[in-house]
C-alpha cells in the first residue's frame, strides 16, 4: 500500500476515523497515487489507468490525481452509464475496451435485476390470483355479457307488461313506448349517450 493511502489509514479502516474528514475533502487539493484511487474506488490501479486514459478522473502529475475532482467525475460518470448515456467526447474518441466492459457489465446487471423484477411481479400476480383477489378479464366479460343480456330482455319485455297493466293504452301508444326503448338501447350499445343526457333538456 502507498505511503498516501497509509496516511489516511486505508489499510485499517477506511470507514472509520477518516470518515470525519471528509465534509473538508472536496477543498483540500489531496493528490493521490492510482494505487490509492483505486483502493478508495475498489477498483484495481489498471482500471485507474484506464479511466485516465479516457479522462474520467483528473490527473495533475505522472501516477498523481486531485483526489476530489476525480471522485467527482468518476461518479458523473458511473450515473452517466447507470442512465444508458452516451460516452462523453474523449470517451468516444478513445472508444477503449474498457468503457465497453463497464456498459457490459451494467447492461447485465440492469438486465438481471428487470428480469428478477418481471418474475417477482408474476409470482405476486400468481399469489393473488391463488387468495382469488383477482379474475380472468374473460370471466368478467362473460359475467358482465350475462348480466347484460337479462337487462335488455327486461327492457324489451316492458311494453308487454306496461299494456297489461295499463289497458286504456292504444296499440300506438305501446309501440312508441317499444320505439323509444329500443333506440335508447340502441344509443347505449352504440356509446352514444353520454352520462346525464337528455333529449327534453
Amino acid at each position: 500500500m502507498s505511503d498516501t493511502a497509509t496516511v489516511l489509514q486505508l489499510d485499517r479502516d477506511m470507514l472509520g476515523d477518516f470518515s470525519r474528514y471528509v465534509p473538508d475533502l472536496a477543498g483540500s487539493g489531496l493528490m493521490v497515487d492510482g494505487e490509492t484511487f483505486g483502493a478508495l474506488m475498489g477498483i484495481h490501479p489498471r482500471t485507474v489507468r484506464d479511466l485516465d486514459s479516457r479522462g474520467i478522473v483528473v490527473k495533475v502529475d505522472r501516477d498523481r490525481y486531485d483526489l476530489a475532482a476525480s471522485l467527482r467525475t468518476y461518479a458523473s460518470h458511473l450515473r452517466n452509464m447507470a442512465a444508458g448515456r452516451v460516452p462523453g467526447d474523449r470517451e468516444q474518441a478513445d472508444n477503449g475496451a474498457g468503457y465497453h466492459r463497464d456498459v457490459a457489465k451494467l447492461s447485465g446487471a440492469y438486465e438481471r435485476a428487470r428480469l428478477n423484477r418481471a418474475k417477482a411481479d408474476a409470482e405476486e400476480l400468481k399469489n393473488a390470483a391463488m387468495r382469488r383477489e383477482l379474475v380472468k378479464a374473460t370471466d368478467v366479460e362473460r359475467e358482465w355479457s350475462s348480466v347484460l343480456r337479462g337487462l335488455r330482455s327486461r327492457i324489451l319485455a316492458t311494453p308487454a307488461r306496461v299494456r297489461q297493466r295499463l289497458a286504456h293504452l292504444s296499440a300506438s301508444d305501446i309501440a312508441a313506448i317499444d320505439e323509444e326503448l329500443r333506440c335508447a338501447l340502441d344509443e347505449v350499445a352504440r356509446g352514444d349517450i353520454a352520462e346525464g343526457d337528455d333529449d327534453d333538456a
